[in-house]
């Protein structure tokens, strides 16, 4: 006769104290992962938003007469032959340089003039500093329309110089409001400890500039650059008041309105001559990006 052994029961494996359900927890990672999805759904819309009208214009750009603008939105034929017939439009390298002129020019002659007005903004005590940089903030809200009228008189009538780029440039020379509360922002976050130092060490206020100030102020120094530049490569109502009589002295964005009226229904022309535009404004902003976000950070730092 055989005798049954009972089988002996093995009791379940409790929870570790303090861990989730696995319902809870599988709801918490799903929670996590539509998460993601959504913030990076978010990311790429608004990417493409951004990106797909430069796509657009560069494939139109590159397309023949016959099939831009039409429902075919990719080449048929690589045309790289637009860029050369605008390159080739009498008055374009004019343009061209023109623009750099006054966008390179007037970025340096700002940041030259508006650097030292910044750091006695920043580090002077006299009286008066805050009455000065509420007189700055005031030039900053008043409009350039405003005293466009009285300007134009006095740099055509008085000085001559209407039909050239001079009444654009020269007036960098003598800072930019909006240059100068920048870099004062930024100058307010370098401790004073360092200056006192240079100070001890016999260094004056322009070498204490040059020498301290300056190397530490770069970050910043490259935002107010890239905001000039980019500013005056973009700019069309200075150049439409003062150069728009003389066809020699028209910078790039001023000349491509006059370029679209000529080739109005050649749309990859006009394209391809907004691409070449456009260009050197990424690329500056492509290579310098990094200064350009850090010095546009860190001037709110402290007030």
């Amino acid at each position: 006769m055989t005798t049954q052994v009972p089988t002996a029961q093995v009791p379940a494996r409790p929870a570790a104290a303090g861990s989730p359900p696995p319902t809870e927890e599988r709801t918490a990672r799903r929670r996590v992962l539509l998460h993601w999805i959504a913030v990076h759904s978010l990311g790429v819309a608004a990417a493409l938003f951004f990106t797909l009208p430069f796509v657009f214009v560069v494939l139109t750009s590159l397309m023949s007469d016959q099939q831009a603008l039409t429902r075919d939105l990719w080449p048929h034929t690589w045309e790289w032959g637009n860029y050369r017939a605008v390159l080739d439009t009498p008055g374009f390298l004019t343009w061209w340089k023109n623009t750099l002129l006054y966008a390179g020019l007037g970025t340096v002659l700002t940041v030259a003039s508006s650097v030292p007005v910044a750091y006695a903004l920043a580090k002077f005590r006299f009286r008066g500093r805050h009455l000065s940089l509420m007189l700055v903030i005031s030039m900053m809200m008043l409009p350039p329309q405003v005293i466009i009228i009285p300007m134009y008189l006095f740099w055509a009538k008085q000085l001559d110089l209407s039909g050239t780029l001079w009444p654009l440039i020269v007036p960098m020379a003598f800072g930019d409001a909006f240059s100068i509360f920048l870099l004062r922002q930024f100058l307010l976050t370098i401790p004073d400890e360092y200056l006192d130092a240079a100070k001890v060490d016999g260094c004056g206020e322009l070498r204490t500039l040059l020498r301290v100030v300056l190397p530490m102020a770069r970050p910043g120094i490259a935002a107010v650059a890239l905001f000039q530049f980019f500013y005056a490569w973009n700019d069309y109502f200075g150049p439409q008041i003062y150069a728009s009589e003389n066809p020699g002295a028209w910078t790039l964005s001023y000349g491509l309105e006059s370029f679209k009226g000529a080739h109005h229904t050649d749309w990859n022309l006009t394209m391809a001559a907004t691409v070449l535009v456009m260009a050197p404004v990424i690329l500056v902003f492509f290579f310098a990006q990094k200064a350009f976000v850090e010095g546009v950070t860190l001037t709110g730092v402290k007030g």
